[in-house]
């Protein structure tokens, strides 16, 4: 008789953070997620986790637990681990949307079936690596604030920060970025996240200023709404900057009309967006394809998710960008195990699965 599913459990765990995260869309001070446990009927476990952010998936903490107790397991307990692909796709056709509890579960099966073949997941997806280096996201702030969160992280060992701009005016942003580059020198990497804050002529504008003034800026991610994609469009054309696709990229769908569109130059994967690994190989693929980059990020999620990331992230080599900085955020982590942290490096352990 084939492994079967045998149960799925959902564990709500509260966490503060060791100082507020604050973007253009919301500030965090704690961090709410929902640890999945999907056993099989050896006695195997896999874990997942759901992250709930309301103002970009849509997804909220009851919403996530409903989502998986009330329709993911009574469609998937006592499907067989030899059929993985069939288990994927009733998760993902079970509810629309909902793609942070399907991420949960994705994340939760691909573990089971990597222990099942006794290595770490990431062999089983490609093998490329068993490391990543992530950068450290700068949390907006007044200017001397977001200076010395630099100045920290670069302390820290942290050669690449991810400066959130977007919830001040352009000039404020530039005057703001202007002063970091001076604070941490020329060595260290910037990229910047607006977090849709900014409309398309106005990112152009600003990003125009920080080229003139020579502040080496590696990417802009998101600088328009999630839904305009000609505004995407606008500000790749009309800048030098690489400009990265997140919050507009949900869906394979979304990414192929972004590319078709040239939109973007990058494509940011998030496994609560893509509503787990296998969708995010997908547009990862097409991104390939297509001769674009992709970076690997998170929302404000614990070690689960993100040793899933990382995992899918060390296995490819079209990842070139890594932003898994969202566990160090934590005062302190719901769960051990996964991998290993060395300042920037993510060092993925030689377990099978995720490593919990």
């Amino acid at each position: 008789m084939s492994t079967v599913i045998k149960s799925i459990k959902t564990q709500v765990v509260d966490v503060p953070l060791k100082q507020p995260f604050v973007t253009a869309l919301r500030t965090v001070t704690t961090a709410e997620t929902v640890i999945v446990e999907v056993q099989d009927s050896d006695g195997k476990i896999g874990y997942g986790e759901a992250a709930p952010t309301a103002v970009i998936t849509g997804d909220t903490t009851k919403s996530i637990v409903s989502a998986i107790e009330d329709f993911i397991s009574p469609k998937i307990i006592g499907m067989p681990l030899d059929k993985p692909d069939l288990i994927k796709e009733t998760i993902d056709d079970v509810l629309e949307h909902n793609s942070s509890p399907k991420a949960a579960v994705n994340i939760a099966v691909n573990d089971l079936i990597a222990q099942g073949y006794g290595v770490p997941l990431y062999v089983l997806l490609g093998g490329t690596s068993n490391e990543v280096v992530t950068d450290y996201t700068v949390s907006v702030g007044s200017t001397d604030d977001m200076i010395n969160q630099s100045q920290q992280y670069v302390a820290a060992g942290f050669d690449t920060l991810k400066i959130k701009v977007g919830a001040d005016d352009e000039l404020t942003d530039l005057k703001k970025v202007t002063a970091i580059r001076k604070a941490v020198g020329s060595d260290v990497k910037i990229r910047l996240d607006a977090n849709q804050g900014w409309h398309a002529k106005q990112a152009v504008v600003a990003i125009n200023r920080m080229e003139d003034a020579g502040l080496n800026i590696e990417l802009v991610e998101q600088p328009v709404k999630s839904s305009d994609f000609e505004g995407m469009k606008y500000v790749t054309e009309h800048v030098d900057t690489m400009i990265m696709a997140d919050e507009s990229i949900f869906s394979v769908e979304d990414a192929l009309r972004l590319i078709s569109m040239r939109g973007c130059d990058l494509i940011n994967l998030k496994l609560m967006k893509a509503g787990g690994i296998d969708n995010a190989l997908k547009i990862n693929t097409l991104a390939e394809a297509a001769g674009i980059n992709c970076m690997v990020g998170s929302m404000i999620e614990s070690s689960v998710s993100v040793s899933a990331a990382a995992h899918l992230a060390a296995a490819k080599r079209n990842i070139k960008y890594v932003d898994l900085d969202a566990a160090l955020m934590f005062s302190k982590n719901p769960v051990s195990g996964g991998y290993v942290s060395d300042q920037n490096r993510i060092e993925l352990l030689n377990k099978p699965g995720l490593g919990f």
